[in-house]
């Protein structure tokens, strides 16, 4: 056995390593725990009584909508927007709250980058204008690179010149046919590995591998090779496989790609009564991604997998998440404004012109004279701010705590 299967994690040993590698990661910067913290956003915001956030009309809402799960996303007809790329979270709930974690997500930003007080002040005046400005511009228009900050648009350039080859050497340490064991993917059990093939072996499953534009549809497709991934702080006590996937070209040439499954759990944001949203948690993930982010939506499908509830995806060169750490004041404003404008198409392609006209008009009541945005939202992020603030703080002293007792 060489060391890099020797170094990789026993599936007995999951859930130790994963609970290690999160306190890890959310103990990196303030930044990295609001990320990692998203039950803990919809408790204080729970809690909270300094300010009433408005009841705003019922459509899916990200729920975990910080800078981190927006960026560029590929359509299966090999077009290329910034959308919503992660719904785990997703429900039928309040619009409000996507602009709150949003808004909390830039203000940490802004933090992070050293930039004062007022500077907050001016991203959430530039949010309340970029998310009206999506109920007003046709949907898609302003997706251009013209209007994108240099920040997102460098984002964009490098996820149009991206192929296979770059996502295989990113993920999988090369295009061989096999996923390596050692640090990020770990050995499955042998009825993991079993119910994997089963479940590609569906035509539901078949049909998503050949979904991309120039696969035959009638191709044959066969698991090659699969593992448990140890990925981002949400797979503690969740099932996450990688699966390398063979789809039968043309005269018998082999084309591989690499799909993405993960386990549905019930999603922390607080979802509207009696809305119709599904009960199942997968089918829930894959319906709230086809209303907000429809590129990823068409490449989703949900499935039971060891008897719970799994949506897999194929994982595309081009999708990328948005990394922005350091801002100046002029950045920080300008990527605020575009990314609410893309939460705000999101929201706004479920309603109709009235519903969200109406609910503009609500967004901005209780403004004061002296911020350009709702007084709602100032005092959410100020509270949350600091709340997350000494929350972090406390992580970091509990992880140098086990750090050192280990």
């Amino acid at each position: 056995m060489n060391k890099a299967v020797r170094a990789s994690c026993q599936p007995d040993q999951r859930q130790a390593a994963l609970a290690a590698r999160r306190n890890r990661k959310m103990a990196a910067s303030a930044n990295a725990y609001v990320r990692g913290s998203t039950t803990r956003f919809y408790a204080w915001l729970g809690q909270s009584d300094r300010c009433t956030v408005p009841d705003g009309p019922e459509v899916w809402i990200c729920g975990d909508c910080h800078v981190g799960n927006l960026g560029p996303v590929a359509s299966a007809d090999g077009e290329l927007e910034i959308q919503i790329r992660d719904l785990d979270q997703t429900v039928i709930g309040n619009p409000a709250h996507d602009l709150i974690r949003l808004g909390l997500s830039l203000a940490m930003a802004a933090r992070g980058s050293d930039l004062p007080g007022v500077t907050t002040a001016h991203v959430l005046e530039h949010m309340m204008e970029g998310y009206a400005a999506a109920f007003t511009q046709p949907d898609g228009a302003g997706d251009g690179h013209t209007d994108m900050p240099k920040a997102v648009r460098l984002v964009m350039r490098k996820a149009a010149g991206r192929s296979w080859r770059n996502l295989a050497d990113e993920r999988i340490e090369g295009v061989a046919p096999v996923i390596p064991l050692g640090r990020r993917f770990w050995p499955l059990e042998p009825s993991e590995r079993a119910a994997i093939d089963a479940l590609f072996g569906t035509e539901e499953l078949r049909a998503l591998a050949t979904a991309l534009r120039g696969r035959d549809d009638g191709a044959d497709v066969r698991v090659v090779d699969a593992a448990y991934w140890r990925k981002g702080c949400s797979s503690l006590g969740q099932l996450r496989f990688a699966v390398l996937v063979a789809v039968e070209g043309r005269k018998g040439r082999l084309r591989h790609c690499l799909m993405d499954i993960k386990e549905a759990i019930a999603a922390a944001a607080p979802r509207y009564a009696d809305s119709g949203m599904p009960r199942d948690n997968a089918r829930r993930v894959v319906e709230g991604a086809r209303n907000l982010s429809p590129f990823l939506g068409e490449r989703m499908v949900a499935a039971r997998l060891l008897d719970r509830a799994v949506f897999v995806r194929e994982l595309l060169p081009q999708d990328l998440k948005l990394q922005i750490e350091q801002l100046t004041r002029e950045e920080a404003v300008e990527v605020a404004r575009f990314l609410t404008t893309v939460v705000g198409r999101a929201h706004a392609r479920q309603m109709d012109p009235a519903t969200g006209a109406s609910w503009l008009a609500e967004l901005q009541r209780n403004s004061s004279r002296s911020l350009d945005a709702p007084s709602w939202l100032w005092s959410s992020i100020v509270e949350l701010v600091g709340a997350h603030e000494q929350a972090y703080l406390e992580h970091c002293r509990r992880y140098a705590m086990e750090t050192d007792a280990a």
